[in-house]
């Protein structure tokens, strides 16, 4: 516990600054998260067919909020079907002790008691219509069934997303609302996970994944899965300006470990994904620091995305 409040202590400086909402949000440019029934190959880039996203809510909040979720269902036009569709998903909503503070939680693969907690409400999903494009909302959720963490000022929750049956890709949004049936920010909410896997968007852009750095770290590794090439990735933050990182192939794993400066403790990095936008594709993400803990990706970047300093005391000099 102690290396968790580590961890997140800094980010208080914001979290109270900060207003959680798409996931993923637009700053993340990010189109789908993406989940693939358990019969999938994990040649598809959903290298475990688990997805775990954890919310946030400061202590000082007194009413009920929604964790809602957009086309829950497989078999819509934002999914990737094999065939008929025959994937059924899993959403589950923890809360209490252990939910967020058992290290299972927080690890990039589901294994041991990643379910930790008490459990709140869990739908499974199949391929109804009336879920196609739509919205559906779990609660009211009483912010006091969360797992207290004083150092945090924050009730935690955990969202477990399982492909349970089938061997479709269904892509999915979350927001964490103050309205059933509406879309509004929880005041300093915020919402985070430790491994990503998404959709890329067809066209050619930009992604963004957003990893807090705190004071402890010294270095970091990033690990990206199924990229089929279709991007270069880029390293942003106060010290970094378009550091270029290892991206993937087809079904392959790839990693490179950076450095962190001084400068770029209890900030927020920007690793930038600059896709070609050849083919639809799916990938997976996750960084850890040198301890190999995994670091969290916040849909909101703590401190907001990072602004490089330049130097002026740096001499750039001609080579001869």
């Amino acid at each position: 516990m102690k290396t968790l409040i580590t961890t997140f202590c800094c980010m208080l400086l914001f979290a109270t600054q900060t207003k959680a909402q798409r996931v993923p949000n637009e700053s993340e440019n990010i189109d789908y998260v993406m989940t693939f029934g358990k019969e999938a190959a994990t040649s598809i880039g959903d290298d475990d067919h688990v997805q775990i996203f954890f919310f946030m809510v400061p202590v000082s909040l007194n009413q009920s909020f929604y964790i809602r979720v957009f086309d829950g269902d497989t078999g819509s036009d934002h999914d990737e079907l094999k065939g008929a569709a025959n994937t059924k998903t899993k959403f589950s909503v923890f809360g209490g002790k252990g939910a967020f503070s058992n290290e299972d939680s927080r690890k990039t693969n589901p294994v041991g008691n990643f379910k930790s907690g008490t459990i709140h409400s869990t739908k499974i999903f199949g391929s109804e219509p009336e879920f196609n494009s739509k919205w559906y909302s779990f609660g009211p959720i009483n912010p006091l069934e969360g797992e207290k963490v004083d150092e945090l000022k924050s009730y935690v929750f955990k969202l477990v997303i399982e492909g349970v049956t089938g061997d479709d890709g269904n892509a999915y949004r979350l927001y964490l609302s103050s309205n059933a049936t509406k879309n509004i920010p929880v005041d300093g909410g915020n919402s985070f996970t430790y491994e990503y896997t998404f959709k890329a968007p067809l066209s050619k852009s930009t992604m963004h994944v957003y990893p807090f750095i705190d004071n402890s770290v010294t270095s970091v590794t990033q690990y990206n899965f199924d990229g089929d090439q279709q991007a270069n990735l880029f390293l942003y933050s106060v010290a970094k300006n378009r550091h270029e990182s290892v991206f993937s192939g087809d079904n392959t794993w790839v990693s490179q470990k950076h450095k962190i400066e001084d400068t770029e403790k209890n900030t927020t990095i920007d690793i930038q994904l600059l896709t070609k936008g050849a083919a639809a594709n799916t990938m997976s993400i996750y960084v850890l620091n040198q301890y190999d803990k995994a670091v969290a990706f916040f849909s909101v970047p703590i401190g907001g995305p990072p602004r490089f300093k330049y130097d002026p005391t740096v001499v750039f000099k001609k080579p001869k």
